[in-house]
């Protein structure tokens, strides 16, 4: 018997649809919007964005083996005589939505939702990773958290899944707000406030008071989720208790953090981690060795404990836990002559916070004979008058983490390169263009290197050239939907991947 993740009639009475075309199908066994990752038996969604409508995809849609349409009704005039079954809305995003409310309200899962400026992917896998442990997961695949990715991943939530984790994100005031009164989470954390689209805000107060909107959603009796670390921890505390939550609990390293940090040791490989969690006392081991891994770690196992899991064994799980692509992988480089080099992937996102973490990271990276510490790293995005100063300021973590080349990618960082002449060994790049090329000449077996920059930026190409070159091996990673390359800027984070709407 087939399982379906929608009845046709019930899409029908949800979506407030019009059948159309061929015989409908009983069911649909998921949904999509892109045709590539579109799988036999799914109903297709034909959102218009930007770059894509969906429209002009239906015929590659019926190839791949969509069940069903799901069409606007502006747009049949245009599409001509259709065979294939489909079901007629107002509008294709519209009664996307109007499906993710059908999904949230048979849902019996456990909803957490994550935002933040930086660790709200990882941590979203982290719980996807680690709640597993008690149960089915339900989660955004790779950074579905705008206003079309976060309506399509509720929609596709299993009605009998255990847990759902939800990521929100957003570069402007008022975008957090109407996704997470759709998604109704039990409990809602912010990561971290950084200066992370300062661009789009006066100031870090404004980044705070943006991402402490999606307090407004969590359910009567809900939790809120602070960092206790976090400098706004009281703002976005207040802000939460302003939207009616009354349990607000910390995470952190700072005295009294209801789920807190006691003792982090790391060498740069992997970490031990020990913690108390609700009162009990917890360790674990990590196969990543950065401080702000425990701390997204901390902010996991406090959901875990505040949604009813077992907090050991969601602990236990998270022990063979790995970063996803490019937010931390680990590879081993074999060089010619023998020996390697340590090759740290933090291409997929920047920030200033993160860049400060990346560098942590690789000063706790364990050397060969001989080695030596490589950065490369590339703009950070979306800091707008921020943004020179903000490139000069990497200067002391970068001396801090005792960097001995440093490669600098990308027009924003013409400040860096001026700020650290004739203090160590750097040179600046326009472009992604050439700088394989030069890393290759230069590093040597012992060599640890770690590659960081905005994705817009292009710098998984450095390290897609390393690691074909060098025939990296990799750590056993997660099997989780990759990121398809952007078709369409997200509203939530523009220089970040999102999945095609629609083609």
């Amino acid at each position: 018997m087939t399982e379906w993740l929608w009845e046709t009639d019930i899409l029908i009475e949800a979506m407030r649809a019009r059948p159309m075309g061929g015989p409908l199908p009983e069911g649909v066994t998921g949904i999509s919007i892109d045709t590539r990752t579109l799988e036999r038996g799914e109903a297709f969604f034909a959102i218009t964005g930007d770059r894509f409508d969906g429209h002009d995809f239906l015929t590659a849609a019926s190839k791949a083996g969509s069940a069903l349409h799901v069409v606007s009704e502006r747009k049949l005039a245009a599409l001509g005589r259709v065979q294939s079954p489909m079901l007629v809305v107002d509008d294709v995003l519209a009664a996307l939505g109007r499906l993710a409310q059908a999904a949230r309200a048979r849902a019996r899962a456990r909803i957490v939702a994550v935002t933040g400026s930086v660790g709200k992917t990882t941590t979203k896998e982290a719980l996807r990773h680690g709640l597993s442990a008690c149960g089915t997961v339900h989660a955004s695949a790779a950074s579905f958290n705008n206003h079309w990715g976060v309506p399509l991943s509720l929609a596709r939530l299993p009605a009998d899944a255990r847990f759902a984790v939800f990521e929100i994100g957003m570069n402007h005031p008022d975008e957090i707000r109407p996704l997470v009164k759709l998604v109704r989470p039990h409990a809602a954390m912010v990561t971290l406030i950084a200066p992370a689209h300062l661009g789009h805000f006066k100031d870090l107060d404004g980044i705070a008071d943006a991402k402490a909107e999606i307090f407004e959603g969590i359910v009567p009796g809900g939790t809120a989720l602070v960092n206790a670390d976090d400098p706004k921890c009281m703002r976005l505390a207040g802000a939460a208790r302003a939207a009616g939550v009354s349990d607000v609990r910390t995470f952190g390293e700072a005295p009294g953090a209801d789920f807190r940090l006691v003792s982090f040791d790391s060498d740069g490989e992997g970490a031990r981690v020990e913690a108390v969690i609700g009162e009990k006392p917890v360790a674990l081991h990590l196969a990543m060795g950065g401080r702000h891994i425990a701390q997204n770690i901390l902010a996991v196992l406090g959901s875990a404990d505040i949604l009813g899991a077992d907090v050991p064994a969601v602990a236990e799980r998270l022990s063979n836990w790995r970063a996803v692509k490019g937010r931390g992988e680990r590879h081993s480089l074999t060089m010619p002559g023998g020996g390697r080099v340590t090759l740290l992937d933090d291409s997929y996102n920047a920030n200033p916070a993160s860049m400060r973490a990346a560098l942590d990271t690789i000063a706790r990276t364990p050397l060969g004979e001989g080695g030596r510490k490589i950065a490369v790293l590339g703009d950070m995005k979306e800091l707008g008058g921020h943004s020179q100063a903000m490139h000069v300021e990497l200067a002391e973590p970068i001396e801090a983490a005792g960097i001995d080349k440093l490669f600098m990618v990308g027009e924003e960082m013409k400040a860096l390169d001026e700020a650290v002449a004739g203090k160590l060994s750097a040179s600046w790049h326009e472009d992604v263009a050439g700088v394989a090329d030069d890393l290759m000449a230069y590093m040597r077996a012992g060599d640890a290197i770690v590659v960081k920059g905005s994705r817009s930026i292009g710098l998984e190409k450095v390290v897609e050239t390393l690691r074909g070159r060098f025939g990296a091996e990799d750590e056993e990673a997660p099997a989780i939907p990759e990121p398809m390359e952007a078709s369409e800027p997200s509203a939530a984070e523009t220089d970040e991947n999102q999945e095609s709407p629609s083609r």
